[in-house]
């Protein structure tokens, strides 16, 4: 099976950063169980740079006005497709994502090593990068809802 540097970020957010506990798990232990789960180390350290990107990125405001509006470049265009981009602009629109919050997401999609990001890693990343923004815990909350709902099924 052939991890991406995504599915490291997700088992991580999913098994220490979410965590509510009150014990922090130090790198080298995290980096440990990831490689002890069978992640490659690649993946393992560029997960770790992914994290650190967004921890050294500060939310600044946005030069624009109300009437502005975003145009996605190519590259962009091409890791995301039209109901991804459409997503994020309804997050926009909805209040859940700030400007600032969006190119952070946009950001860190683009500093992810994949192709194509699909609407479930999407919303991960989102999650992440809202997870880390004081202040946006009802974003998080909205997002974290649409994620997870999508995982439950009907109960007979």
């Amino acid at each position: 099976m052939k991890e991406n540097v995504l599915d490291v970020l997700m088992y991580l957010f999913q098994n220490f950063l979410a965590d509510d506990s009150d014990t922090e798990t130090d790198r080298e232990s995290m980096q440990s169980e990831l490689l002890d789960a069978g992640f490659p180390s690649r993946e393992v350290n560029q997960a770790f740079e992914w994290l650190d990107g967004l921890a050294a990125r500060q939310q600044a405001p946005l030069a624009g006005g109300a009437r502005s509006f975003r145009v996605f470049v190519a590259a962009e265009c091409a890791r995301l497709g039209v109901e991804e981009r459409g997503f994020i602009l309804y997050l926009e629109q909805t209040g859940v994502l700030t400007p600032e919050t969006r190119e952070l997401v946009m950001d860190r999609v683009m500093a992810l090593d994949a192709e194509e990001i699909d609407s479930t890693q999407l919303k991960w990343v989102i999650l992440m990068v809202l997870f880390n923004q004081p202040g946006h815990e009802d974003a998080y909350a909205c997002v974290e809802d649409m994620l997870f709902d999508e995982f439950t099924g009907y109960l007979h």
